[in-house]
This record gives structure tokens, sequence and C-alpha cells, in this order.
């Protein structure tokens, strides 16, 4: 699944993901204001397509100076950045991606074509993303075993990616080593991400997937219902604390309760070397109209009072072990992360 995002003759095309699976609909970015839009209105997430997304919304922005026949010099590339790194702070790989596009443009600055020299980062940032999930991927393929049945909190699949997909990658590459797996997944309040996102990725691919509230998790994993969990992330600290989606502490929590063992998955670029805990990562807070609202429809009082923090952090202590691109990185954390850098 690589069709939830594309460039065509100078236009980024976005499938919008709050409208799956019940309808195909794509969203035009012909300018970085149209992207900003696109990332703030949640029609595309997930920490490694923000990165990507922002990639393609900077070559919109000096896009949008030359046709207006003005100059582009680093101070404008900085605010470009700026405006696109305010949109959703917790994920890491975007400002990755956009300080990717600034190094770029230190390369070219003085280049004619320097549209096309931004694009053809971008683009490079998103083949790269693409390659470096399916070598996450079958790395961590080694560690399912047949007969496993695994709970995934959120969307980390193809759609929350390049292509291919993190925590649902590694499921897609066991499954594809012929290991019969089954899934659980959670329905991921308020968005359903899970419900509408990561079950219809799985079932396309022909994988057992049975859906949960995530408040099941203790209940599964007590049971021995589950024998791993794999999530993705958002941002990952020096010292292996994780922030992902808003459930994915309780959920760890209850795993290391019951020995039961809990995997991240996530490139490299998700690791962030200027943080070297959890409590230094910001976490976003959105709109309680979110919680309050589901499609329209008033889910609560309407003068209820509501609060959407949209992540979480996993203290390392949680996690058995991090799948990347270079590997399976195991404990001490602290000490394998700082080779990554």
């Amino acid at each position: 699944m690589t069709d939830h995002i594309y460039w065509k003759n100078g236009v980024l095309y976005l499938l919008d993901q709050r409208e799956l699976p019940f309808k195909k609909k794509y969203v035009k970015c012909a300018n970085l204001a149209d992207v900003i839009t696109a990332i703030n209105n949640m029609t595309v997430r997930g920490a490694p397509l923000l990165g990507i997304v922002a990639a393609y919304g900077m070559v919109l922005g000096v896009k949008e100076r030359r046709k207006a026949n003005r100059s582009v010099a680093a101070d404008d590339i900085d605010r470009i950045a700026k405006k696109l790194g305010d949109t959703r702070p917790t994920a890491v790989n975007l400002f990755w991606a956009l300080q990717k596009m600034k190094e770029a443009f230190a390369r070219y600055a003085g280049d004619t074509d320097l549209v096309e020299d931004l694009l053809g980062e971008a683009l490079a940032i998103h083949v790269e993303d693409i390659e470096n999930n399916r070598m996450l991927s079958l790395y961590g393929a080694e560690l399912i075993e047949d007969g496993d049945t695994i709970l995934t909190h959120c969307n980390a699949g193809a759609l929350a990616t390049g292509g291919y997909g993190t925590a649902l990658g590694v499921l897609r590459a066991a499954h594809e080593a012929g290991k019969k797996i089954k899934v659980f997944a959670t329905e991921t309040r308020p968005y359903m991400q899970g419900s509408r996102l990561t079950v219809w990725e799985l079932m396309q691919e022909g994988i057992p997937v049975e859906l949960v509230p995530e408040n099941h998790a203790g209940l599964l994993c007590s049971s021995k219902m589950v024998t791993k969990v794999i999530t993705g992330a958002d941002r990952i600290a020096r010292n292996g604390d994780t922030a992902n989606k808003i459930g994915t502490f309780m959920i760890s929590l209850t795993a290391r309760e019951f020995k039961v063992p809990f995997y991240v998955a996530a490139p490299v670029s998700t690791f962030d070397a200027s943080i070297g805990s959890g409590s230094q990562i910001v976490i976003e807070e959105r709109s309680a109209r979110e919680v309050k609202y589901l499609d329209e429809r008033l889910l609560t009082v309407k003068d209820a009072r509501a609060r959407y923090f949209a992540f979480d952090v996993t203290p390392a202590r949680n996690i058995s072990g991090f799948i990347t691109e270079k590997g399976i990185i195991q404990k001490p954390f602290k000490k394998y992360i700082s080779m990554l850098f």
C-alpha cells in the first residue's frame, strides 16, 4: 500500500485517512497552507508519514516563493519549517525530515533548479522510509513465532508511514514468511485509528484480526490470550522512554505485570538524541471537541468539560526491545541507543 501519498504535476496528493475505511478520497495540497491544514486536521497522521508530508510541504513553500518571483533565503526556510513543526510537536520524525530539508537547501541554495533539488530530497526521504520499514519488519518478524497472538495499539501500518509500516510491517513480514499469527487491534479512541485503519489494513493482507476496546488489554494479557505486544512510536528518548498514542503506557503496564513481551517498532529517525528521558517530551494536547464528538455526533452532555492528550510516555523499563532497520535493540537501552547516533 503506497498510494496513500504521491506527488504529481507539482501537487501533493494525500489519502484522507479520516474517511477510511468507508471512502477513498484524496486531498490535494497545492501550497504550504494546504499541507499545514492536512496535518492539523488529521487528514494524515503517523510520525514517519508526517515527516514525509512535511518534506513535501517544504518544497511547496519554496515553490510558492519562487512562483511569486521572491528570493529564498535561509531565514525563509526556517520560517517555513517552523510553520510545519508547530503542527504536531510530539512527532520527532517531522522535525528530522525538516532538518534534512534544511541541509538540502544549504547544499542547493544557489541553484536555479532549487525546487527540483528539494523535491529530489523529499522523494529520497519518502523512498528511504519505505526501505527502512521493510528492513525493520524483517528483523521484527524473527521475533514472531508460529502461533503468536499479538496485541497492537493505534495504527502503525503503511498508512502511518511512507509505505509497508512499522508495527504492522512486522506482522506483514511474519505473515509473508508463512507464520500463522493472529492480531488483536485496539479501537484507539477518540479517532478510532485501530478500528478504522489497522483492522482495514490487516484484513487487506489476509491477517486474522479481531477488534477490541483498549480497556481489554488487562484481560487479554492476564488470560494469556496475547503472547506479544507490538506498537509504533512517535518519539524515543536516549534512555528508551517512548512517546506513542495515548493508552500505550496503560497497555505496557499490563504487559509487564503479566510478563508479555512488549516491543516498539520504529525507524532510527524516531530516536531523539537531543533528549535524555521521556520527561522532556512535549505531549500534544488536542481539542476537547475530539473527545466529545464522533463524526459531528455529540457523545456527552454538551457543556461537559473534556481533555484529550494525544500521546503518553511508556517508560523504558516496560519495553522488551526496539525493532529498527539496524536490528533489534535490547537492554541496556541507553548504551545501545547511543550507538545509533
